[in-house]
């Protein structure tokens, strides 16, 4: 028999799998963003530069030294700043998977499922929607289940008082 959330879990179940969607959707994009930039930067030799000698926002050259890629622009990078934000990002929906997978009680295996959605392009957005519909059906079952007993008893009660 697989373990089920214990009933005192499953008000604060929905909270984190909110948390949990709203991570998934910010790590999703960070993602999308970090890929984006990886292409740039390794097949098309640029970066994105603020606030520099180029103006608000440049595409910069990348050279190709010995030493490896050098950066030509100035100004805040902001390539590494998206990719220092996915970073953190990344643990913030690392935290929310733990959160939702330990009050589910789910196997192992589906938190590193879930943890793949930071790490695969496109996979958090997809996850989100499957985990949330599940997550959610399951929540209105457990409720629906812990409402028909306490009804059960209390007709059954009504039937024998009056008898």
């Amino acid at each position: 028999m697989p373990l089920e959330p214990k009933s005192a879990d499953l008000p604060r179940i929905r909270g984190a799998l909110k948390f949990y969607q709203v991570a998934s959707v910010i790590t999703g994009v960070m993602l999308l963003l970090l890929c984006a930039e990886m292409i740039l930067k390794y097949a098309f030799h640029l970066e994105l530069y603020a606030f520099g000698d180029q103006g608000l926002l440049a595409f910069t050259p990348v050279l190709e030294t010995a030493t490896g890629l050098e950066s030509t622009g100035t100004g805040a990078n902001l390539s590494t700043g998206i990719l220092i934000a996915h970073g953190w990002f990344y643990v913030v929906y690392l935290f929310s998977d733990f959160r939702l997978w330990s009050l589910m009680r789910w196997p192992f295996t589906r938190f590193i499922v879930i943890a793949l959605g930071g790490i695969v392009p496109f996979l958090s957005f997809f996850l989100e929607a499957r985990i949330g519909r599940e997550v959610r059906e399951y929540l209105d079952r457990r409720e629906v289940a812990e409402v028909a007993p306490s009804e059960t008893t209390d007709s059954s009660d009504t039937v024998e008082a009056q008898q």
